[in-house]
């Protein structure tokens, strides 16, 4: 029973705040989402990283641990995704970003927190911390197909894992008012970011219920099987297996949907979008079941 009481713990929060903005959004459906994802985008998610990566225990070795697993997940994903849309008669370029770069950060961060505490928040970070490498690098260069730097360059989230990277490498110990400025404002982040995660999802829509249910499978439930794999390969164990296990689950990323906007056909953001949609709603089902997995095989 206790376990049971555990999982409402985790899962309860992060869906209730997703189902506030969720009423926001069809509440008023001029709500106006740029404040938030300019505070995010520049301030709330550099600010998340560093205090996730620099004050929750995490080593230099552990972080880049986790950064290879992270790559060696995506890799996985990126061939399973190739597989369906081939199968599917999809893009393959182009729709491929939501298969390979999952929502580790909105849905991820937060569930990592509340199952494993401060620790599973730090390894979570260093998974979401590649996420939001390949959201800039290759996410841009699938949907554009071109490189563009500038995007990278401008990037704060990319600056703040550099410098958590120098602060972990040296040993650098945080100032406190540092640690607790970063703490109060990725707390607030936290709850941002879900908030417009229900938001979007109010006005996103279903093109293709079909293509994007079966795209939908390969994400939320392929995902946890790859994170078996990867948890046994690597002989993990405790909370960092758990972590993984977690964050190789997530449904696909909403980035995925901004960045495709920018650079994509309308087709092609359509059934970004679809899949955003339905692969969220799925995980709704699925992530209690993968955190009772997580902390019944990895506590």
């Amino acid at each position: 029973m206790e376990l049971y009481y555990k999982i409402f713990e985790v899962v309860f929060p992060v869906f209730f705040i997703i189902w506030i903005g969720f009423f926001v959004g069809k509440k008023d459906k001029k709500f106006d989402t740029d404040f938030i994802t300019n505070f995010a985008g520049k301030i709330g998610t550099p600010a998340l990283i560093f205090y996730s990566i620099t004050s929750t225990g995490v080593t230099f070795n552990l972080f880049i641990e986790h950064f290879v697993y992270a790559l060696f997940a995506i890799t996985i994903f990126a061939l399973v995704g190739l597989i369906f849309l081939f199968f599917l008669k999809k893009d393959l370029i182009t729709e491929l970003p939501p298969f390979i770069l999952p929502n580790t950060g909105n849905m991820g961060l937060p569930i990592c927190l509340f199952a494993y505490g401060s620790q599973g928040l730090g390894v979570a970070a260093a998974i979401a911390s590649v996420v939001v490498l390949f959201h800039f690098t290759i996410g841009v260069l699938l949907a554009s197909r071109k490189l563009n730097l500038k995007i990278l360059i401008k990037n704060a989230p990319v600056y703040a894992i550099l410098i958590s990277m120098v602060f972990l490498y040296f040993d650098i110990r945080v100032p406190r008012f540092i640690e607790n400025t970063t703490f109060l404002i990725s707390y607030a982040t936290i709850f941002l970011v879900l908030m417009s995660l229900g938001i979007a999802l109010s006005r996103l829509k279903v093109f293709s219920f079909t293509s994007a249910f079966i795209s939908s499978i390969a994400r939320v439930i392929l995902g946890p099987l790859i994170g078996l794999f990867i948890i046994n390969v690597f002989n993990l164990s405790g909370y960092e297996a758990g972590v993984v296990f977690i964050q190789c689950s997530m449904p696909s990323a909403i980035l995925t949907y901004l960045v495709g906007s920018m650079y994509s056909s309308k087709r092609v953001v359509d059934s970004i979008a679809s899949m955003i949609v339905v692969s969220t709603v799925i995980s709704f089902f699925t992530i209690p079941i993968i955190v009772f997995i997580a902390l019944n095989l990895f506590s």
